[in-house]
């Protein structure tokens, strides 16, 4: 998804006001039977290498909001990894230990200590370090999505009650199962007193992004290819005040969506960027029309079909990163 334009792009980045925090996304490490969830160690190891070298800072998770916020023209990464698998222990935590590399856990309740999962233990190991936060990931990790609310809230409160009483308080982290999300399992996450809730489309946080909806970028053995990561690590937040449709829980009805951001004005060569959707199963390039200087419509033609429905926006900035702004729609099964 990612041109080869920005391995070329020889980038002065003095211009640039507002580097955002890129949030990485992480969950099997070294098992190479899971390509789609699974990063290879070698693999992460130059991860880790390409951002030392480019100096990107790792923000310390306790300082989320205040990095968002401040020291805007320094590159900075937030690393997450979902799930709490068992080879992220064996593999990855010893060489963030010795690193401390700031890191935010997310594990589901239910698994911890099952086939191939941490134990609490393990768990309580890592949150001892200060620059570790275990955060929530529901109890069960099933498609809460398609559930009613009281389903939903049972589960979230049910993972809450197992991390006070195994780690002595819940996490202010939450990251949905399978990145999906709904308004209604929003606001149920606001009101169990999350202040932070992560999905998986692709992009940069700044301050302007919904901190109910943010976004990472998954890495797996694909997409943690040395030249994608690399690329990966030049893009800078797309601002936008609105996308519409709001409800990311696409009905069939609603299908395909008549979708429209609202974009911060004075984005540079705004009208050069190009967007492209999964629409009819099958990745291509949007067709796009602008309202206004900073109001575009993606005219998406065909129904989305199978789980999830994705569109992904990028403008290259004239200091050579590119903007990148991911937008994902769960399809409903009814």
């Amino acid at each position: 998804m990612f041109s080869t334009n920005f391995l070329t792009a020889n980038a002065s980045t003095k211009s640039i006001e507002d580097f955002g925090i890129i949030s990485l996304m992480y969950h099997r490490f070294e098992e190479n039977k899971y390509p789609s969830t699974n990063i290879k160690k070698n693999d992460f190891l130059q991860h880790l290498k390409i951002i030392e070298e480019n100096n990107i800072k790792f923000i310390k998770p306790d300082n989320f909001e205040n990095e968002l916020k401040n020291n805007k023209n320094h590159r900075k990464i937030l690393l997450t990894i979902d799930d709490g698998f068992l080879s992220f222990y064996e593999n990855a935590w010893p060489v963030l230990k010795e690193k401390k590399i700031p890191f935010i856990l997310f594990i589901s309740t239910r698994e911890v200590g099952a086939f191939n999962y941490m134990t609490w233990d393990q768990i309580r190991e890592i949150s001892k370090e200060d620059f570790v936060e275990i955060g929530n990931h529901s109890h069960t990790h099933e498609y809460l999505v398609d559930e009613n609310k009281d389903l939903i809230k049972s589960d979230i409160e049910k993972s809450i009650s197992i991390f006070k009483k195994e780690l002595g308080r819940n996490s202010y982290f939450f990251s949905y199962p399978f990145g999906e999300y709904s308004l209604q399992f929003k606001d149920i996450i606001k009101s169990l007193g999350f202040k932070y809730a992560f999905g998986q489309h692709s992009g940069v946080m700044d301050e302007t992004k919904d901190f109910y909806e943010l976004p990472r970028f998954p890495i797996n053995e694909k997409y943690g290819e040395i030249k994608r990561f690399t690329s990966l690590t030049k893009t800078l937040p797309f601002k936008y005040k609105k996308i519409f449709p709001q409800e990311k829980y696409l009905l069939q009805n609603k299908n395909p969506p008549m979708v429209k951001i609202k974009f911060h004005k004075n984005i540079k060569n705004l009208q050069t960027l190009n967007c492209y959707s999964n629409e009819g199963g099958k990745w291509r390039n949007s067709d796009i029309k602008f309202e206004d200087e900073s109001s575009l419509l993606i005219h998406i033609k065909e129904k989305f079909v199978g789980e999830r429905g994705r569109i992904n926006c990028s403008l290259r900035d004239p200091s050579g990163f590119w903007r990148w702004l991911g937008i994902q729609f769960v399809i409903a099964e009814n």
